[in-house]
């Protein structure tokens, strides 16, 4: 049943660029929204978005400020202190002074996140193959390309939004 009213959707937003721009915008949230609750349901310990925050600051070289991170993410630098107590609750990481600015907080990842990676990172590739096995590799590299080249309509979008902003 849930296939069917997608392929209806996809019928009825697929005749008109307008119409496809609203379908692929609406898909971005409704995909993101059932990757984060299927992940959420499925994850132990800690949700799709404490997963993400956790991944990133491991693979940094460098100690990011909360609102680097949030820059990085996506999103406000409350939401990623939001997320960072979290994980220090849990035990995954520590939260620090920033050695350059005495103003601003960092994330450090603690050992149990390291155990946790070592340990849980394994069943997050295999769950990565079974999301992307229905592409070819050159659907996939396309998908990858068009993906990398929707920040550039991102920052377009903030550009065209902060202009308008100052002309008011």
């Amino acid at each position: 049943m849930k296939d069917l009213r997608i392929q209806e959707l996809i019928t009825r937003f697929s005749d008109t660029r307008e119409n496809q721009q609203k379908a692929v915008f609406s898909t971005l949230f409704i995909a993101g929204n059932r990757l984060q609750t299927v992940f959420d349901n499925h994850i132990p310990e800690i949700s799709l978005k404490q997963f993400m925050l956790l991944s990133i600051v491991r693979q940094l070289p460098e100690q990011l400020t909360f609102t680097q991170l949030g820059d990085i993410l996506g999103c406000s630098r409350q939401n990623i202190k939001k997320l960072a107590d979290a994980l220090e609750k849990k035990g995954f990481i520590t939260i620090q002074q920033s050695s350059s600015d005495a103003r601003a907080m960092c994330i450090c990842p603690a050992k149990k996140a390291e155990e946790y990676f070592q340990e849980e990172f394994s069943v997050y590739q295999k769950e990565l193959k079974y999301l992307f096995e229905v592409y070819t590799e050159k659907e996939l590299e396309q998908f990858f390309r068009l993906l990398m080249r929707l920040y550039a309509g991102i920052e377009n979008l903030q550009r065209s939004i902060t202009e308008e902003e100052r002309g008011k």
